[in-house]
This record gives C-alpha cells, sequence and structure tokens, in this order.
C-alpha cells in the first residue's frame, strides 16, 4: 500500500477514533517503519497526472512485531501517572483557597469531555466495527471514572485542605 492509500484507509476506518494515531502521521509512521525493515519497498506505480507513489509491503519482521503489538496490546495495560497526583501531593500552601474551584473546574470539563464522546460515539456507530465500538467505550468509561474519582476528591477536599493549613502552621 502507499502512503496516501494508508491515510486513506486510516480516515475511512476512523483510527483517531479509538487510538491516539492520527490519520496526518502516517507518512513519517511509514518512514520509520520502513527504516526500521518493518515495512518494505515494493513497487513504484505513476497513475495518469499523479506523482509517483512508492508501495510497501509488511515484511516477516513486521508481521512478527505486529502480531507481537496485537497481544500485548490485549495484555498489557497502561495507566499513566496523572499531573494531578503530583500537584495534590505537594500542594502549594498559597494556593489552597482555589484549590475547590480548581478541581471543580476540572470535573466539568471531565463531564463535558464523557458527553462529547458519548455523543460522539452515538453519530459514528454505525460507521464503526463492533470491536471499536467497544474500545471507544472503553475511553468513555475512563473519562467518567476519573470524574467519578473527581467527586470523591471534592467531597474529601475539605478534610485535605484542613490538613495542609495544619502543617503549613507548624513548619
Amino acid at each position: 500500500m502507499h502512503g496516501h492509500g494508508l491515510l486513506l484507509l486510516a480516515e475511512e476506518e476512523h483510527t483517531d477514533e479509538w487510538t491516539d494515531f492520527a490519520p496526518s502521521a502516517v507518512y513519517a509512521a511509514m518512514k520509520r517503519l520502513a527504516a526500521e525493515e518493518l515495512l518494505v519497498k515494493d513497487r513504484v506505480e505513476k497513475q495518469g497526472n499523479y506523482p509517483k507513489r512508492q508501495f510497501y509491503r509488511i515484511s516477516e519482521s513486521g508481521e512478527r512485531a505486529l502480531s507481537d503489538l496485537r497481544s500485548e496490546g490485549l495484555t498489557d495495560f497502561a495507566i499513566k501517572p496523572d499531573p494531578l497526583d503530583l500537584a495534590l501531593a505537594r500542594l502549594d500552601p498559597t494556593a489552597l483557597d482555589s484549590l475547590s474551584m480548581i478541581i471543580e473546574d476540572r470535573l466539568v470539563r471531565l463531564r463535558e469531555g464523557a458527553a462529547q464522546k458519548q455523543a460522539h460515539l452515538e453519530e459514528i456507530t454505525q460507521y464503526l466495527t463492533l470491536a471499536e465500538t467497544w474500545a471507544m467505550r472503553h475511553q468513555i468509561s475512563r473519562w467518567r471514572s476519573e470524574a467519578d474519582w473527581h467527586e470523591d476528591l471534592i467531597a474529601a477536599l475539605p478534610e485535605i485542605i484542613a490538613d495542609e493549613k495544619s502543617r503549613k502552621e507548624t513548619t
């Protein structure tokens, strides 16, 4: 497949909906995969006034790497540290009075994001496979779970702020 064909396929498959891979990254990714010999040049074609197109195919090592990635994607999971956790663990004692408002704003944005993702899923469900739909539902679930955690945090903020202020007084 050539780069433009892969770009069109990525758009058709809505990869940007359920991955962090944007179709605009196709050419750079293909170049990197070719440099790593996971893709190999297959042929060059020219049709009409279109520019020459380099076609690639997946190599044997590319097939093995793809199989490994699929397996890892199903068995591994990634829950990355949230910068909020560091900021919360090391609160600025001079900004404690604005903490509730900041966290409430985050909650609003999380709820809005989850609602937007849900509405978008409902708009495009007819174009997705069942597995793609479940992948998007997983994203929505993570947004909602994060919002639920923020609600618990908001309930605990008076105690957290009081604890932080008492520490400030003892130092």
